[in-house]
């Protein structure tokens, strides 16, 4: 019975994260190849307009832009915090003594061995998720400096405008994709955690999350194409689209 329980580790457990990688695989392909098919692609789209709407006239918008920055901020350090807060309790847990986890509801592997690599990955997972949202944060931080530079009243040359203004929204953009993958590994997080309690839920987890993340990051309507022509004559095509679900 002991040998059938460890077979559905090394089975159930290796194909739910086969899953969640296949599925992340997959999204970033679409991300990549077909941007308003995805939820992350329109926003990045989106952003990019933003940050030229707001560097239009910087007197007006700088304190609009630098609150919003400020918000998206305030959320990774929320995550920031919750990471590390997390990675803590979990060091607290793997000091604990091998009778209070026998404790535990678990169907799967029982040895010390089995769960010090569940709580070192679940460590790992939090570690991570720190470090992403701490980059977050460094790029908003460069970001809400930058969008309020007056490149207009320094430079009457408008296609230097245009670069800085584009620079301006990579680093914005650059920001909230760490923040994106912060939160990824929040919900990697979860199946690890239930893997505690054996492969079984950890295996159905790993199918919900998919599930539940395909709805969330896929959108079902056709993109649109703009076109942005700057006063030197200048034309920037972007595609665009409208979230769905």
């Amino acid at each position: 019975m002991t040998i059938e329980k460890k077979y559905l580790d090394c089975v159930l457990v290796p194909i739910g994260f086969f899953l969640m990688v296949a599925y992340h695989l997959w999204l970033l392909y679409r991300i990549v190849k077909h941007p308003t098919k995805t939820v992350i692609g329109v926003n990045a789209i989106n952003r990019r307009f933003w940050v030229r709407a707001m560097m239009e006239d910087v007197s007006k918008n700088g304190v609009l832009a630098v609150q919003t920055l400020r918000n998206n901020i305030m959320a990774s350090n929320l995550l920031a915090s919750t990471a590390i807060m997390l990675s803590s309790l979990i060091a607290v847990l793997m000091t604990s003594s091998s009778s209070d986890r026998l404790s535990w509801f678990v169907f799967g592997d029982r040895s010390d061995l089995a769960f010090s690599i569940k709580f070192f990955w679940i460590l790992v997972c939090f570690l991570v998720a720190f470090l992403l949202n701490l980059q977050s944060i460094r790029y908003y931080s460069h970001a809400s400096i930058l969008i309020n530079v007056p490149m207009k009243k320094m430079s009457q040359h408008q296609r230097h405008h245009h670069l800085t203004a584009e620079y301006v929204a990579t680093t914005v953009n650059r920001g909230s994709y760490f923040w994106s993958l912060g939160l990824r590994a929040f919900y990697f997080s979860f199946p690890l955690f239930l893997w505690i309690f054996g492969p079984l839920p950890m295996f159905f987890c790993c199918i919900s999350l998919v599930l539940m993340l395909y709805f969330l990051d896929v959108t079902f309507q056709f993109g649109w194409a703009v076109g942005v022509i700057d006063d030197s004559g200048h034309k920037d095509e972007e595609l665009g689209g409208s979230a769905r679900s």
